[in-house]
């Protein structure tokens, strides 16, 4: 994310980055290598946001799998926008089903695979494979999605409540090294079949085999180390949910219906979903068409996005880590409020960019702006969510995202599309969503959603 990355758990006794996490801010019970096994997801899944949908293929498609015609941006958002249908009709289900089941890990493993053999079949999309491209791309998306939901629902069950905030940067934060490493690697490709005057349509492929081994192999630690605590739940509700995740789009539906109509005795939750909706819209934009607005107005070129990109994800690190601290400490709502006011900021500088240099300063501060707002975001969920419905409302977190991730790049894709191509009053556009993000965030109250959630325990 730019990618969106895992959450973090590990054992008392390990170096590096497992320094990183503090026992007192887990539950009893957790140890410490559980918290690196599960940010090394967050670092395994990184380099598929990070490499396919923000630096690299994203601008492939449009520019050579779809040959710039007038409609490939379009296009592009059209198939993220399909994907983003399919979870958000389905995740729900799948989610009730893990939470009923304690099938979140066998679950995680599945779409994992799944997602890993997609991303492979992005190395065989060449010039005028528009349908090959677009069929991968949205498999590849979905199950990505199926797995950033399915590890966000062990959040609440590692960290304590007060440093829901701080746990989820670690995770964040690792997360990022990960894209990094998947676009580090893809990067010295690059340079190295540039050298030798190698075209796109030839090293484009090998990144996408390259984040694929990255995302499967670094994924290993998650299920060596990360345990599945849940227990199963009544065997009848169990049988339900086993039928609502196999019974096709109507009992999707259904089960969408009954997890919302849970929701609504929640009301910050609610409130929370709404203001996500917005801010996300805009989030999934800068990801989405970052590289495709650097190279169709400033002329970027791809290993100068590459490059751009990379910075970003060291800047999304580094906020992600510091910024976890800073929300414990000052309050989730205001910290989020903070970010959402520096994404403002971002899209204008991005707007009144007339060379590099003012767009590199724009994608410092999304960099910054991306892990905390994404962070944040997650832990109020986790806060809010009553503890035997984890998964289940996370699913609805991600039909939030994913409803975002539809508004945000398709209105992109329409105004491009309206204005003949103008990619600078579409990326103004996208500050609205952040505006609107603000302006929902104002009524949510934390603490009555967290008690709330702690009622439903009680019950």
């Amino acid at each position: 994310m730019i990618p969106a990355p895992g959450e973090a758990r590990g054992s008392n006794r390990g170096g590096g980055c497992v320094g990183w996490f503090s026992q007192e801010a887990l539950n009893e019970g957790v140890r410490k290598r559980e918290v690196f096994g599960w940010a090394m997801y967050d670092f395994a899944n990184s380099g598929y946001t990070t490499v396919v949908l923000t630096a690299v293929f994203n601008a492939y498609f449009v520019g050579v799998v779809a040959g710039n015609a007038s409609w490939a941006t379009l296009a592009w958002t059209a198939a993220l926008g399909l994907s983003s249908v399919i979870v958000m009709l389905s995740m729900p289900a799948l989610g009730a089903y893990a939470d009923l089941r304690a099938a979140k890990k066998r679950l995680l493993a599945w779409t994992t695979a799944a997602c890993v053999l997609a991303t492979l079949a992005l190395a065989w999309a060449g010039e005028g494979d528009v349908a090959w491209a677009v069929a991968a791309i949205v498999l590849s998306n979905v199950f990505y999605s199926y797995g950033e939901s399915l590890t966000a629902a062990f959040l609440p069950e590692l960290a304590r409540r007060e440093a829901m905030g701080r746990v989820s940067g670690w995770g964040w934060s690792f997360g990022y090294f990960g894209g990094m490493l998947s676009l580090g690697l893809s990067l010295g490709y690059v340079l190295w079949a540039q050298s030798r005057g190698l075209p796109a349509t030839q090293f484009v492929p090998v990144t996408m085999l390259i984040t694929a081994g990255v995302y499967g192999v670094a994924s290993l630690a998650t299920f060596a180390l990360l345990r599945e605590r849940a227990q199963p739940q009544v065997q009848a509700e169990a049988a339900q949910a086993a039928g609502a995740a196999g019974g096709g789009l109507g009992e999707s539906l259904r089960r969408l219906r009954d997890t919302w109509r849970h929701a609504q005795l929640y009301q910050d939750f609610r409130l929370l979903l709404a203001c996500a909706t917005a801010y996300q819209a805009g989030i999934a934009v800068v990801i989405a068409l970052a590289a495709v607005y650097a190279e169709q107005v400033l002329g970027f070129k791809q290993t100068e996005t590459m490059l751009l990109v990379f910075l970003v994800n060291i800047a999304s690190a580094v906020g992600a880590f510091a910024f976890g601290y800073f929300q414990d400490r000052i309050g989730h709502k205001r910290a989020l409020g903070i970010t959402l006011a520096g994404w403002i900021v971002m899209t204008l500088l991005a707007f009144m960019a007339q060379g590099p240099a003012l767009f590199w300063v724009a994608a410092v501060i999304a960099g910054l702006c991306m892990g905390s707002s994404q962070s944040a975001g997650r832990a109020i969920a986790g806060l809010f969510a009553p503890p035997q419905r984890l998964a289940e409302f996370y699913g609805l977190w991600t039909f939030a995202v994913r409803l975002a991730a539809i508004l945000g790049p398709v209105t992109y894709g329409l105004v491009t599309w309206v204005t003949a191509g103008n990619h600078r009053v579409a990326i103004l556009s996208t500050a609205l969503f952040f505006v609107v993000g603000l302006l929902l965030l104002r009524p949510v109250d934390v603490a009555r959603g967290m008690q709330a959630a702690g009622s439903a325990v009680a019950e």
